[in-house]
């Protein structure tokens, strides 16, 4: 973390891409190198309109540069999505714990995400995918609403065809010239191959979906201490003073925002907005 979490570090917006009609990809120039593991959150400052928490969606071992894909969904995210290049924005952070992929080591991983939850995600598939030496399988499944909102879809069969790696794509309502699976995330879970009790689960996504996706698992034969929940819409002030994020005594911003859903499995508030 830098010395003051206060002050935010310039970046010069170099590249915007556009992955959906509402979503949309924002590459930073930073003034100064930030170290940040994946799954931890920043604050992106907007001047003049405001700032708000968003994981990067790219690689932790690049550091004088940063990715985030952000849906268009409040106001500092409609003024994000109205800026081309060149811009100066800034970054506060990182914040929270990540993803604890030292844990993990050794174990497969289960990767589910649904809609704009797969950019969080993207983070520890660029992890994973550089160290698989160090990890099992790896099978990612994920969902979206319909084709359309597929995040990051040029790079499935690059995903796909990498070593110890499996994908499985699926949406709610195909168009026309969609092939794949039609229904929920939650129905690319109902068989594993591979021993259940050697794994873990990571999953981002809506609430619902994620406490579906905890219920499977749970099902399928999986321990709550091997399920962890990525709680980044929950995420405000990243210091846990604002009261907004907690479930329990746990403040997300400070304890997650990839919590264990044993830590939190007894609190009736844990997949409440």
């Amino acid at each position: 973390m830098v010395e003051n979490v206060y002050r935010p570090i310039r970046a010069k917006l170099i590249e915007v891409k556009v992955e959906t009609p509402t979503i949309k990809s924002f590459r930073l120039a930073l003034d100064e190198p930030i170290a940040f593991r994946a799954g931890q959150f920043v604050q992106l400052t907007v001047p003049g309109v405001g700032e708000a928490p968003f994981t990067p969606s790219s690689s932790p071992s690049i550091q004088d540069e940063m990715e985030i894909t952000i849906l268009r969904t409040g106001t500092v995210t409609d003024a994000l999505h109205a800026f081309e290049r060149g811009v100066e924005l800034g970054v506060r952070g990182p914040f929270g714990k990540g993803y604890p992929t030292e844990k993990m080591k050794g174990r497969n991983l289960v990767v589910v995400g649904g809609g704009v939850g797969l950019a969080p995600l993207r983070s520890l598939l660029h992890h994973l995918f550089e160290h698989l030496d160090d990890y099992g399988r790896v099978a990612i499944c994920y969902g979206a609403r319909n084709p359309s909102e597929l995040l990051y879809r040029e790079h499935f069969s690059d995903w796909a065809a990498r070593d110890k790696v499996s994908l499985a794509v699926t949406v709610d309502v195909p168009d026309p010239a969609w092939k794949g699976s039609v229904g929920v995330v939650t129905g690319l879970l109902k068989d594993f191959d591979f021993d259940i009790a050697d794994s873990y689960v990571v999953s981002c996504g809506p609430l619902i979906m994620l406490r579906f996706v905890t219920l499977t698992c749970l099902n399928a034969g999986f321990k709550p201490e091997q399920i962890y929940l990525s709680m980044n819409r929950k995420m405000s002030c990243g210091f846990g003073k604002c009261g907004r994020c907690n479930i329990g005594p746990f403040y997300l911003c400070k304890d997650g925002p990839d919590v264990c859903y044993d830590k939190i499995k007894d609190y009736k508030d844990a997949f409440s907005a």
